[in-house]
């Protein structure tokens, strides 16, 4: 087992000045997406967060003017389990923003149990790939009028748990389990930076996913003790040999904002992002026919279709 990583998003933030820029995130209210929206306000971009409520918006809003006093800061409510939801708040922010340049796709569920979202998909997929398929996909336009651009979609080492189910993908004929559900949906997030990096990359957008580590955080609030178990065996049985140290959200977090402002990653879309490095995710994960093949099973699934750019 690895020493923890160290480097903060202040660090990585160090000398930066995103004045004139436009960042989005996702589920910003607490944990990784609150210190990615802080780090980036604190480094000039405007931010603008998304929460599932206004009382938790303006909250979180007030919070973060108190850490970043002179930042620009709003707030827009999302909830990625409904596409009613996701369409509207997309069609908002591109009609008040004239351009969007980061867009962090942060907020995601982990091992809740089974159940669905409005439109019918498991919560796992639904909520951590298929909203945010949408959402990127309304925004697309204003990201390439902005480019050079990014897109930043959190993933996870839990995308080792597995691969896309094809035949299954919402556990309709098959006995669920939530890591099996959580791993699927990680894996869809990685596979999405690599199809958005290829049909987007040479307009100047650029797609990262990243894996932020063990930070302690409430998104394993589901979590039951024969869950972290589980973890703990899966974990043991990876290269890794067991599970990473904790760390805080300003070291969590890190590796997206790195993955928002690294120079160094301007050619190096489409990859897999851990401790502020490139990294490796499994084969199944980066494979550009599968990636292709998500995009359009995503798109039946959503009913909505985002067609590849013609060449220019």
């Amino acid at each position: 087992m690895s020493d923890a990583p160290t480097t903060t998003t202040d660090d990585v933030l160090e000398g930066v000045d995103l004045s004139g820029r436009t960042a989005l995130v996702t589920g910003a209210t607490t944990g990784i997406g609150k210190e990615t929206a802080r780090a980036l306000a604190a480094a000039g971009a405007s931010v603008v967060v998304t929460a599932r409520s206004d009382d938790k918006g303006e909250a979180a809003v007030l919070e973060l003017a108190a850490a970043v006093p002179d930042a620009d800061l709003s707030y827009e409510v999302l909830e990625l389990a409904s596409l009613d939801s996701v369409r509207a708040m997309a069609d908002r922010f591109a009609t008040a923003h004239d351009r969007l340049d980061l867009l962090v796709a942060n907020a995601g569920i982990m091992a809740v149990p089974f159940g669905h979202t409005d439109d019918g998909f498991e919560l796992h997929l639904g909520t951590n790939h298929l909203g945010h398929f949408v959402l990127v996909g309304r925004l697309l336009p204003l990201l390439v009028q902005s480019a050079p651009a990014r897109i930043v979609l959190l993933s996870s080492g839990g995308h080792a748990a597995s691969d896309i189910r094809w035949d299954d993908p919402n556990f309709e004929r098959t006995a669920y389990t939530k890591m099996e559900a959580y791993g699927q949906s990680k894996t869809a997030n990685v596979l999405h930076a690599v199809e958005l990096e290829r049909r987007y990359g040479a307009l100047g957008v650029h797609a990262y996913a990243v894996h932020p580590g063990m930070v302690s955080t409430d998104l394993g609030r589901h979590f039951t003790r024969e869950d972290y178990e589980e973890l703990k065996e899966r974990a043991k049985a990876a290269p890794s040999g067991g599970l990473p140290p904790r760390v805080g959200v300003d070291v969590g977090a890190a590796t997206s904002v790195w993955a928002a402002v690294a120079t160094e990653l301007d050619e190096r879309g489409g990859t897999y992002l851990a401790d502020c490095a490139l990294a490796e995710a499994r084969p199944y994960a980066v494979d550009p026919e599968a990636a292709r093949r998500l995009w359009v099973l995503s798109e039946e699934l959503v009913g909505e279709s985002f067609p590849e750019p013609t060449a220019t």
